[in-house]
């Protein structure tokens, strides 16, 4: 114990306050169990010692602990919060908990165990905590973090500090905001400085080594965490890794799964699997055509990447159009989308989008109602016409 509460103060005094990520007001920590989850490196421990050293500033009720410490190799998570809960802690932030076996059994019995604790815990492993978490559901409440948008890159570079934005706001008043933003900084350096490495906040420790610690992360999540969870072969894994090098190299779309197939030597089955995979762990969305129940099987998605970082990270010939869609659906993502028949995207069955560069017309979707066009390498935006970099703002 006492190992494990040196590492606490040792990162509690190193942690800043200075920024914290848009998910943190929106969290009610009164709740009794919590669960955060999102890939590695968005910053969950992070925030998890801002909320302890802004709420514990004699700390003396609170205790964090990563549950891939050594300590848990001799100890069981009950075991922790049985001497916390004696010595008069009232609320547990267990971090990494997918990394401790059954840990949702763990966590049940210490939630029902001793009904004055609250607990936190955090997982990055999003196969893992897909598979798990259901088993909680009842008692949990659960919040996903996403990387940084491009509002909060802006903030962390100390460069602007920018409002959110509902989507309606941006929809409605798209052309003063730009023009406000534009005047203010030169937005499109930023903007591509931000799809190539601004998602992932540990950017700033890693600097040139940023693509090199992304692959690595996108390896574990395949070579690691796949195998472990879904027990696939060793041979799957190898053309996962072929399937997302030729995602990052396409166009957006309408997948093909026997064209697919044939290029990775693979069988239909296996292809859905993989994308299948893919999704659950947070490296690639789907969009499906607007239906539902056994009919949205048969009908087309398109695949694209979570995000920008992604697709640099792991292609050299990234393709333009997938990023700018890419980046589209990852700032929506708390909206529901779907693919169009006409048009990229559309969001929440309400709003059609068509994405492209600075001369793209807005004739294709012209008579369609709520639609706009989506267009990069422009400051300000006219009419129906609305910059890219300001889907940005939406958190």
């Amino acid at each position: 114990m006492q190992r494990l509460n040196a590492i606490f103060l040792h990162l509690i005094d190193d942690v800043s306050l200075d920024f914290t990520r848009y998910l943190y007001e929106q969290i009610n920590w009164d709740n009794r169990l919590i669960l955060l989850k999102g890939p590695k490196g968005v910053g969950k421990t992070t925030m998890l010692l801002q909320h302890i050293k802004r709420s514990f500033p004699n700390m003396d009720k609170a205790f964090y602990a990563s549950a891939d410490n050594s300590w848990f190799a001799t100890h069981s998570i009950v075991d922790l919060a049985e001497y916390l809960v004696s010595h008069g802690v009232t609320h547990l932030f267990l971090d990494e908990v997918h990394k401790y076996i059954d840990w949702d059994k763990h966590i049940k019995e210490v939630y029902d165990s001793f009904p004055k604790l609250h607990i936190v815990i955090t997982g990055s492993s999003m196969l893992q905590l897909n598979e798990t978490e259901a088993d909680l559901s009842r008692r949990c409440r659960t919040y996903t973090m996403q990387g940084l948008s491009f509002r909060e890159y802006l903030k962390l570079e100390d460069v602007a500090q920018l409002p959110v934005l509902t989507l309606e706001k941006v929809l409605q008043n798209h052309t003063t905001i730009s023009a406000h933003i534009s005047n203010q900084l030169p937005v499109m350096k930023y903007f591509e400085n931000y799809l190539t490495y601004g998602y992932y906040p540990f950017y700033k420790e890693e600097g040139d080594g940023f693509s090199e610690r992304l692959e690595n992360v996108v390896n574990t999540i395949i070579q690691v965490e796949m195998p472990s969870v879904a027990k696939i072969s060793y041979e799957l894994v190898y053309k996962v890794k072929i399937l997302l090098g030729i995602l990052a190299e396409q166009n957006p779309f309408t997948l093909n799964v026997s064209n697919l197939a044939s290029k990775l030597g693979a069988s239909r089955d296996s292809v859905y699997k993989m994308l299948d995979l893919l999704q659950k762990a947070g490296l690639i969305r789907r969009l499906y055509q607007q239906s539902s129940g056994m009919k949205l099987l048969q009908k087309p998605e398109k695949i694209l990447f979570d995000n920008t970082n992604l697709m640099y990270a792991l292609s050299p010939h990234t393709d333009i159009g997938t990023l700018r869609e890419t980046f589209v659906t990852n700032m929506l993502a708390s909206h529901r989308l779907s693919m169009p028949e006409m048009g990229d995207v559309l969001v929440d069955d309400q709003y059609l989008f068509e994405v492209g560069g600075r001369k793209k017309s807005y004739r294709q979707i012209a008579d369609f109602p709520n639609s706009f066009v989506v267009a990069d390498g422009i400051d300000v935006g006219i009419g129906n016409k609305i910059p890219l970099y300001l889907f940005g703002m939406l958190y």
